[in-house]
């Protein structure tokens, strides 16, 4: 009469090593995301998702929306990721002389300093925080690069304080006094070349990939849905397990007695 009792150890085994499996809640720590939201005056939006593999990064990025041009150029938009301070995007209380300006050090308690530069091409650490000709350029991009992290910036990463921030401003939206202002980093450019743009906090996330369609849009996809339909079906098992035990219980209950 004791055999009943039996089903719930294969049914719950089974909700188990489902709910273990490779791409539910195993996969957070593995790949980042970030919502870029307008900083300052900018009307653009972005999406970030960082897979890591050990130290190596593939980074997967659109944004739309920013300034276009500079100079009669395409507009490069350095961009980086920040690390080591309150692992947030700054207010408008950030900007300190009130010209309507969140510069990029008056962003930085907030941020912090840049520990890697999302360069197209070469040099990924901050000595390539403003090297323009290897920056995002447009008003718009679809930017995707595999790179190595150094040892600060996965600690930042890991400790939720790693922010992604997308520079560069259209003067003509700032005020007549941040017009005339140079910037912070580059005295020889204007304040609107490296001021912050685009910002979002990289989180931790169970998606390989940017959902589909731009940010802008709010496109998305069923990636990682698939995970929540996995843990509903081991949670299933273990209670159809629990069940069945319960029933084998009940019998054998009813015929002892």
């Amino acid at each position: 009469m004791k055999k009943p009792l039996l089903l719930l150890a294969p049914a719950a085994a089974i909700g188990l090593a489902v709910l273990a499996m490779p791409g539910t809640a195993s996969a957070a720590g593995n790949s980042y995301q970030a919502q870029l939201n307008a900083l300052n005056h900018s009307s653009g939006s972005g999406s970030v998702m960082i897979s890591l593999n050990g130290s190596q990064a593939t980074i997967t990025e659109h944004f739309s929306g920013l300034a276009a041009t500079f100079g009669g150029k395409p507009y490069p938009h350095v961009q980086h990721i920040h690390i080591g301070a309150q692992g947030q995007c700054p207010t408008t209380a950030a900007d300190k002389n009130g010209d309507g300006v969140i510069s990029t050090t008056e962003g930085g308690p907030s941020y912090g300093a840049i520990g890697t530069t999302l360069s197209t091409s070469g040099d990924t650490s901050p000595a390539a925080g403003t090297t323009l000709t290897v920056a995002p350029s447009g008003a718009s991009t679809d930017y995707q690069r595999s790179i190595t992290l150094d040892s600060k910036t996965l600690a930042s990463l890991k400790a939720g304080t790693a922010v992604v921030v997308v520079h560069g401003l259209d003067p003509a939206t700032l005020s007549k006094t941040a017009q005339g202002e140079k910037s912070d980093l580059v005295p020889s450019l204007p304040l609107a070349a490296t001021s912050p743009a685009l910002c979002g906090t990289l989180v931790a996330s169970q998606m390989s990939s940017i959902p589909g369609g731009s940010a802008s849009t709010g496109g998305g996809s069923t990636a990682g849905l698939q995970h929540a339909g996995w843990i509903e079906l081991g949670a299933g098992l273990i209670l159809a397990g629990a069940a069945a035990g319960g029933v084998g219980m009940r019998r054998r209950t009813a015929t002892t007695r």
